[in-house]
């Protein structure tokens, strides 16, 4: 009975240890290039946390859905879990953390969080007022969810947060720089991979023509701006522009090709 234990326990020792093996081998695989962005490999498990824009994202036309149809293009296999909701900011995301992603057990989080911490400070609707979130708390906020992130094992790539509104000039927007900053910053410091899809949006807003029109603006009905929205459908919530302009910025960041990301886009167009 003491050699069966004996041999039961270094059975457990050496399945211990392959699997302490096994892990090392996956992390060598999905270990960040020298250009501190993760490389795509076949069979990994995407999660995409984040608010309403990204809740859209899995739609059919949406980023999420357009980068996971770009990755898995040339039959790598990924899967996705959405894990995007409406009206989301950094304390609620932090709270559903383990249940939307942890529990889940994805190789990557995309993590795309900042608009509605901002934007709630002014945004009402009808009689509804909401709650922002300031941004000591949202960078406490942030680092937690990195930290237990990090603790299950979890490659974080930080999204920068889109403009609130398409007038860079907007309030909110001005609001929304030291968040995005901050992000920039964690980013470098915890060497992880970052998407600078606000930086993305500001450059595509400038090289699409301004077209007269009314610009329609989420919860503000009165908003004036004399120029059509350009990739958004109200100022926040991406149209079909809006959506592959941030799935090129995801997938840049993924690392693929400028040539298989052109590609990519004109499937998405039907060209």
């Amino acid at each position: 009975r003491i050699v069966n234990i004996t041999l039961l326990m270094t059975w457990l020792l050496c399945v211990k240890r392959a699997k302490n093996k096994a892990s090392q081998e996956h992390s060598k695989q999905v270990m960040v290039t020298n250009t501190a962005l993760p490389c795509v490999v076949k069979g990994l498990i995407e999660a995409f946390m984040g608010d309403s824009i990204t809740a859209g994202g899995a739609r059919k036309n949406g980023y999420v859905t357009r980068t996971m149809e770009a990755l898995n293009h040339d039959g790598l296999k990924l899967t996705h879990i959405p894990a995007g909701k409406s009206g989301n900011r950094s304390k609620d995301m932090l709270a559903r953390l383990d249940a939307s992603v942890i529990s889940k057990d994805p190789d990557w989080m995309l993590l795309s969080c900042g608009v509605n911490d901002v934007w709630h400070f002014t945004l009402t609707l009808g009689k509804r007022t909401f709650e922002g979130v300031p941004l000591e708390d949202y960078q406490k906020n942030i680092r937690e969810i990195l930290k237990q992130a990090k603790a299950a094992d979890i490659k974080v790539v930080i999204l920068t947060s889109t403009m609130i509104g398409e007038d860079p000039e907007k309030e909110t927007n001005k609001k929304l720089i030291p968040y995005n900053e901050f992000l920039r910053k964690l980013a470098k410091e915890k060497n992880l991979p970052l998407v600078d899809l606000s930086k993305d949006m500001h450059a595509a807003l400038e090289k699409i023509p301004d077209e007269k029109g009314k610009a329609r603006m989420f919860g503000e009905p009165k908003y004036e701006r004399n120029i059509k929205n350009k990739l958004t459908t109200d100022g926040c919530h991406m149209n079909l522009l809006g959506n592959i302009m941030m799935a090129k910025g995801v997938l840049r960041g993924f690392g693929l090709s400028e040539e298989k990301i052109a590609a990519a886009e004109k499937r998405w167009l039907g060209e």
